[in-house]
């Protein structure tokens, strides 16, 4: 039966972002982001701790250089310029450039008398009412980092001064922090040339465990794809404790019961298309022999009093229907049991049409229009396609208006169409009626009980019309009334 063959697999295309990628990716950003704040905190830890050893040693020295100054009052400037240079070069960790301010008087250990490198702020905190200790500051200009240290001489309690007292005098030192920048930079440099091989390191693992997370994760789309194909028996091998174990476990409980569930189903549907196979068989044989009698009994009628004559015709009727609806139900219960066979002939498409017609004695011209296309061949079975137009014909003489047109051409396109069209001039099929057409046994209006047809007619016409491996649609047209139309490929 055409389209009931197994469809191959699609070819799923890689995505660009897949949940492999996205956790590799998610993998290396942790590791990054773990790298880059250990390093990050090194780097604060290392610098704080360079700088800090450099000022320290820097103004413990500086300050016990201040304190053996042997200067006077009132100050003599080569006295001082000879002892600022001894203090500069005692310097510590590496030789200063040291200055000395005392009121106007600017003295220095170079030939320079003042530093641009000192700032206001660090000359105000020196001469601060009662700064005795001194203090420093760490600036940076041109991009070169200095450490500046200030320190005021005080009198050492000789010469009749009392001790510890400011003399006014303030000295400062200037050192170049270069060399521990330097030293910065190089662990910066260390730290960022060691984390491309850390994460390299780390693409390993990442890979490893995408791979691990994906394998059941694998295993379940391909499930899903196998039982999505009907083979409801497959299960997932669930191994571990984890929540992807659970997953599988229960994906495997899930598909038992739905194993159960669809079997039930399909026994079910067996049993309810066996009974109605077997009814209608048994049927058969005593419709046939009433089908007879009333044949008897309507040749008759004429001879019999009124209500009697009426009563047989009306017998004779519903007996006819009763046959039609046996044929019916047998038909449709060979289309569910895939029992239904093609039997195909190479037969002219207007020629067919026309026969139906002529048969069933559609030919009144007020009743019928055939536009028929001619010399159009196409294989297909001659008698399954006359069902599918008196169906279709008798439906439209029954719940439209006449003349119901008849149509058969060929529609170009890719693989030329056979195309069927049977109209009315009706009021058409309501809105909320056309998506149920085709369903067995559906009534427009459910307070009608009972039906000129066997309610199958147009169902049988879908599955016919399948069985070719076309379609068959039903629509209303614009200037009223309803179109059906079958597409047949040539």
């Amino acid at each position: 039966m055409p389209g009931d063959a197994e469809r191959p697999p699609r070819r799923r295309r890689p995505r660009p972002f897949g949940l492999r990628t996205r956790l590799v990716l998610a993998f290396l950003l942790v590791a990054a982001v773990g790298c880059g704040t250990t390093a990050a905190l090194t780097y604060r830890a290392a610098r704080n701790a360079i700088l800090e050893q450099t000022q320290d040693t820097a103004v413990t020295a500086f300050r016990q250089q201040v304190e053996t100054l042997n200067t006077g009052l009132p100050i003599d400037p080569e006295g001082l310029r000879g002892e600022l240079q001894r203090i500069a070069r005692q310097g510590k960790p590496r030789p200063w450039r040291v200055y000395a301010e005392y009121g106007d008087l600017r003295v220095s250990s170079t030939d320079r008398p003042e530093s641009s490198v000192l700032t206001p702020e660090l000359r105000r905190r020196a001469t601060a009412a009662g700064a005795t200790h001194g203090s420093f500051q760490r600036v940076v200009r041109n991009g070169t980092p200095y450490l500046t240290v200030a320190v005021p001489a005080v009198f050492s309690g000789r010469g009749g001064y009392p001790a510890s007292r400011p003399t006014g005098l303030v000295v400062y030192a200037v050192m170049d922090l270069g060399e521990e920048e330097a030293n910065i930079e190089a662990m910066v440099l260390a730290a960022r040339d060691g984390a491309l091989p850390a994460l390299l390191v780390a693409l390993v693992p990442a890979l490893l465990a995408a791979r691990g997370v994906l394998r059941p994760v694998r295993e379940l789309r391909r499930a899903a794809h196998s039982m999505g194909r009907g083979r409801l028996d497959t299960r997932i091998h669930a191994k571990g404790s984890d929540e992807l174990a659970d997953l599988a476990r229960t994906f495997n409980e899930s598909a038992a019961e739905l194993e159960r569930s669809v079997a039930e189903l399909r026994r079910a549907e067996a049993r309810a298309r066996r009974f109605a196979s077997d009814v209608s068989h048994e049927l058969r044989t005593p419709l046939a022999g009433m089908l007879a009698v009333t044949e008897v009994l309507d040749e008759d009628a004429g001879a019999l009093d009124s209500d009697t004559a009426r009563a047989v015709r009306l017998i004779s009727a519903e007996t006819g229907k009763l046959a039609v609806l046996v044929e019916d139900l047998m038909e449709i219960s060979r289309f569910d049991a895939r029992a239904a066979e093609l039997h195909t002939d190479e037969v002219d498409a207007a020629e067919a049409v026309r026969k139906t017609l002529i048969n069933r004695h559609w030919t009144d011209p007020e009743q019928i229009v055939a536009t028929l296309t001619e010399g159009i061949r196409v294989r297909l079975d001659p008698r399954r396609f006359d069902v599918v137009v008196a169906n279709l014909v008798g439906n439209a003489l029954r719940h439209g208006r006449p003349p119901v047109t008849v149509r058969v051409h060929v529609e170009e396109g890719a693989g030329n169409t056979l195309v069927t069209e049977v109209a009315d001039r009706g009021p058409g099929i309501p809105d909320h009626v056309l998506p149920h057409v085709f369903d067995r046994f559906y009534k427009a209006d459910a307070a009608r009980a009972r039906s000129a047809g066997s309610g199958l007619g147009l169902a049988i016409t879908q599955e016919n019309v399948r069985l070719h491996g076309g379609t068959v649609v039903a629509a209303n047209r614009p200037d009223g009334g309803a179109v059906f139309t079958v597409r047949i490929p040539l």
